[in-house]
């Protein structure tokens, strides 16, 4: 295989351009920084997941705010629904791998709390469905979405959506706006 500069170049370009695209998203990640800061503040926590690269990210969001993301300051309340292997396969077990976030979110998530689905195409089923669980319990909602939000997108109080059929386009730009969000909010708290 021959690997052209070029193509390089091409691929790096085609990255730079859809994070320059999500300049158009600052609006609505400023709204979902105010809505966590709120929660936070109340006492309530994040609940986040995904599937794949999407259960990365949301390990890395939980693990930035918990522990810090650039400074020092208190430790802030933050679960990744991706994490507990007994879970997720006891669920996808007993139950179905489309309840494997719903069923954790129906005894985790509490009134006031933040909860953030990932989902680059914008159609997990297990995603929207946890999503939906949470909003019964009065959960504010957000959702990081890809291609053009997918059907998760109605189903959301503030979805994300970064318009790319590139998946990893899609998980860069995902990056760059969750580190923005891990930044502000940790900004709001002292040590």
């Amino acid at each position: 295989m021959i690997i052209m500069k070029d193509n390089i170049e091409k691929s790096l370009l085609d990255s730079a351009k859809c994070i320059e695209d999500a300049v158009a998203l600052s609006e609505i990640i400023e709204y979902a920084i105010r809505e966590i800061i709120n929660c936070l503040e109340n006492g309530k926590k994040i609940l986040i997941f995904g599937n794949g690269g999407s259960a990365a990210d949301a390990q890395h969001i939980a693990s930035e705010l918990i522990s810090k993301f650039k400074r020092d300051r208190q430790s802030l309340p933050a679960i990744a629904l991706t994490t507990d292997t007994t879970i997720l396969t006891s669920i996808g077990n007993d139950f179905s791998f489309d309840d494997i976030f719903s069923r954790q979110c129906e005894s985790l998530v509490s009134e006031g709390d933040v909860v953030l689905g990932i989902s680059t195409s914008g159609n997990s089923l297990n995603v929207k469905k946890a999503l939906i669980e949470s909003k019964k319990r009065k959960a504010k909602t957000i959702a990081l979405l890809g291609n053009t939000g997918g059907v998760i997108k109605e189903h959301v109080d503030i979805p994300i959506i970064v318009e790319s059929s590139s998946t990893s386009n899609i998980q860069e730009v995902h990056r760059v706006i969750y580190h923005i969000i891990c930044e502000f909010t940790e900004s709001k708290f002292d040590k």
